[in-house]
């Protein structure tokens, strides 16, 4: 079968190895693609090509043209997800089964953290998370109220995008400018004196949506799952340990949120919960990802082959469900490794261009 994975983050170069070594010892060929020649997950597909720059319905059209040229069985999309999930029908038409939550509405809201806790909020018999304090703001001024409404309150504040991956745009506002000893011993930090913040934010009028938010002081946890429509297979939860430690945990509160979440939403395949204790012991959602998480591969550790496990879900075929028993009180890290970059070869086969 040929599986394709378009514009993904470096760490889906894990995922393709453990479908590639999946325990039915099934064959797949590996398409991988992205605009940059150079991206690493590329070396570990069978084909790669480099992308058009393209956006929106223009890279949909690609896409679309990308399966039907190449003969793509199996689509698993990262890059405009949301909009391919709307064009669903395009591609199952042409007999391509495409790895996304087949209900666009719903992939559209999570896309957007503030529009996410709305809903969750209005959710009728209350919200299954407890959502942390936030304002949404597009301008400097409401910038600076938002902050003080939550310093009056106790709170301490950090920032972040509506619509984001990861860290990128997160900021924890502290009131001291960096000492002479921060600046020689340490390293760049995510946290930004509150003025220079408002330096920033004030060089536009108005600037994208901000999620002004308190900042949890807790751990922070990942969660995993695997599942179909009708049914959550397995929740792994990922607490984030200091530096770049990772732990799976067998935590029963977390682990119910995501059947609970799972039981209402019904999302199917793969996704993910980020949550954050505060300094009182409760969890409180930061986001939900509808696709697979950049740390994954961790969750994978307890056994359960994901990657895999969603493939086989989405071609609807029976999952032995007593297989299914994670190991968790796995401790984990990782560390650089150096890669050659093969300028005309990629996994044994010759590197094309589309």
């Amino acid at each position: 079968m040929k599986i394709w994975f378009n514009r993904w983050f470096t760490t889906v170069s894990h995922y393709m190895e453990m479908i590639r070594n999946n325990e039915d010892q099934r064959k797949f060929i590996i398409y991988g693609s992205h605009p940059n020649k150079d991206a690493l997950y590329l070396q570990y597909c069978d084909f790669a090509f480099e992308e058009p720059d393209l956006t929106g319905d223009e890279y949909v059209d690609f896409c679309l043209d990308f399966c039907r040229m190449h003969g793509i069985d199996i689509f698993v999309p990262r890059m405009e997800n949301v909009l391919i999930s709307k064009r669903l029908y395009d591609f199952e038409a042409m007999g391509v089964k495409v790895l996304v939550c087949p209900d666009a509405g719903l992939m559209e809201m999570m896309d957007n953290k503030a529009v996410t806790y709305q809903m969750l909020l209005k959710k009728r018999g209350g919200s299954i998370f407890t959502i942390p304090e936030y304002k949404v703001v597009n301008n400097v001024f409401d910038f600076k109220k938002a902050y003080m409404e939550l310093k009056e309150k106790g709170q301490k504040v950090c920032f972040k995008p509506v619509i984001g991956e990861g860290a990128n745009g997160f900021r924890v506002i502290k009131d001291e400018m960096d000492s002479i000893d921060q600046l020689f011993r340490h390293g760049t930090s995510f946290r930004m004196p509150f003025n220079y913040a408002c330096d920033i934010l004030g060089q536009q009028e108005t600037f994208p949506d901000l999620m002004v938010m308190e900042y949890l002081e807790g751990r922070e946890y990942s969660i995993d799952c695997v599942g179909s429509f009708e049914k959550l297979f397995a929740a792994i939860p990922r607490m984030k340990g200091d530096g770049r430690v990772r732990e799976l945990v067998d935590h029963r509160e977390l682990i119910e949120l995501a059947y609970e979440f799972h039981l209402e939403y019904k999302i199917p395949y793969v996704f993910n919960i980020q949550v954050k204790y505060d300094n009182v012991g409760i969890p409180k959602l930061l986001e939900i990802n509808p696709r697979m998480s950049g740390g994954m591969h961790i969750s994978c550790l307890s056994g359960i082959n994901m990657p895999y496990l969603a493939i086989k879900i989405l071609l609807d075929e029976q999952i032995d469900v007593g297989q299914l028993k994670p190991k968790f009180g796995i401790r984990a890290s990782h560390i650089e490794k150096e890669m050659i970059l093969g300028s005309t070869l990629v996994s044994g086969t010759t590197k094309r261009q589309l």
